[in-house]
């Protein structure tokens, strides 16, 4: 199996159950953190937000590389600089939805990307896909819409972003696999956080004063109070990125790569779970139902292609 620095990785026998432990570890840390932006979002600033986790994710990444487990040198810094402008970009879309809208809708934008993989691979690598992949495409878009139920009387553009951010971190997933084989995972994480660290400094700098009081201002506000408080909950959404990033990959270590990804929807459920428990946000029906569509739709591109995109690390490689 191949992971993706692009090198197969000796693991001995394959471990399903561990494999699929792992990513479900990886996915309920990221259900559980991404849960945490409110109390970010509340006071603080996207660009301050991100300055300030990019930081902390350097220094532990800075930690790993001095105890000898890898190096952050790319082989080929334009490549992995645009591979990371996308994905920063999505994750910065993602981040910024999270403070005015559900996170179930924003995880089901988020998870169209495999979606949009099919697609670019068809309109701008010349590839070809099956009928059942080009059905898989059309079950996720109508999932898609009826997740964010979009009301042609009163049209909000914001409930289509998180569908923006999946289509970015799609583009990624599609530069990872064609410019970055060969990278090391520690060299497209530490390009992604550091790009995402360039985003921050620039709104910090950009973005006028105090803005819009509450969850509103959190994209206009250029700087929020640097209290204990605050600087907790950027740490613990910090580490654990990190944390479910890393039991992620770990599990497309101990398992093949098309099984392991079916895992990945689990996120959905994991992320709708901990909003009701903590932020009392339900998901109706017709949400639930496009949710579904959206996991099945990207499982049945998962098993026909073989290529799965790991929606929170870097993209695995076929």
């Amino acid at each position: 199996m191949k992971t993706n620095k692009g090198q197969d990785v000796t693991t001995g026998d394959v471990k399903p159950g561990l494999a699929a432990l792992s990513v479900l570890g990886g996915m309920a840390t990221l259900g559980l953190t991404d849960n945490f932006v409110p109390y970010i979002s509340e006071r603080g600033s996207l660009w301050q937000f991100h300055m300030l986790r990019s930081i902390m994710a350097f220094g532990v990444l800075g930690l790993i590389v001095a105890l000898g487990f890898g190096a952050l040198r790319p082989k080929r810094l334009g490549a992995v600089l645009g591979r990371s402008l996308f994905q920063a970009g999505a994750m910065l879309i993602y981040f910024g939805c999270l403070s005015v809208l559900p996170i179930g809708v924003v995880v089901a934008g988020l998870f169209t990307a495999p979606l949009f993989v099919v697609l670019i691979s068809i309109l701008f690598q010349g590839k070809t896909v099956g009928p059942f992949r080009w059905a898989a495409v059309g079950l996720g878009f109508v999932g898609a819409l009826m997740v964010i139920r979009p009301d042609p009387d009163a049209l909000n553009i914001v409930a289509f972003l998180p569908i923006v951010a999946g289509l970015l971190y799609a583009i990624g997933a599609v530069a990872t696999r064609a410019w970055c084989e060969g990278e090391g995972t520690l060299t497209l994480t530490a390009g992604f956080f550091g790009m995402l660290g360039v985003f921050g400094t620039i709104g910090v700098l950009m973005m006028p004063g105090d803005g819009l009081p509450g969850h509103a201002g959190f994209v206009l506000r250029s700087w929020g109070p640097m209290d204990a408080q605050m600087l907790f909950w950027i740490a613990v959404q910090a580490v654990g990125s990190l944390l479910g990033i890393g039991l992620i990959f770990r599990g497309y270590q101990l398992g093949e790569a098309t099984h392991v990804a079916v895992f990945e929807y689990s996120l959905l459920v994991f992320a709708s779970f901990w909003a009701w428990v903590l932020w009392d946000q339900s998901v109706p029906l017709l949400g639930l139902v496009g949710m579904a569509l959206i996991a099945l739709a990207g499982i049945l591109i998962a098993l026909r292609s073989g290529a799965p995109v790991d929606m929170r690390g870097a993209s695995v490689l076929e």
